[in-house]
């Protein structure tokens, strides 16, 4: 699985780091509160809303690097709008591996 990394915010920055470490603050911040959102839809079987959480953090796959992945969030969101869950797992994979990364910053 591939492995989310900072070289898109690197290259955001112009060698910012104060830049940078506001725009890693402000995902840090808001991932657990998005994740849990998304958890609690999916939970209660509300494909709508869970598509438009997933809308919102294929944003912050992609700035952390994960290509492959946000193809997958791009395919999960609209399987959900269409009313299947297929690539639910492999979506919380990503989110997972997500989650890992940044408790390491």
């Amino acid at each position: 699985m591939e492995q989310p990394n900072l070289s898109y915010i690197h290259s955001m920055s112009g060698g910012d780091e104060a830049f940078e470490k506001q725009l890693i603050s402000i995902i840090k911040a808001e991932f657990p509160e998005e994740k849990s959102v998304y958890f609690k839809n999916m939970a209660e079987k509300n494909n709508k809303l869970s598509a438009d959480n997933v809308h919102k953090l294929k944003h912050k796959i992609s700035i952390l690097g994960l290509e492959k992945s946000y193809d997958v969030a791009v395919a999960f969101e609209n399987n959900l709008i269409e009313g299947s869950t297929e690539l639910q797992e492999e979506f919380e994979m990503i989110l997972q591996t997500m989650t890992n990364f940044l408790e390491q910053l």
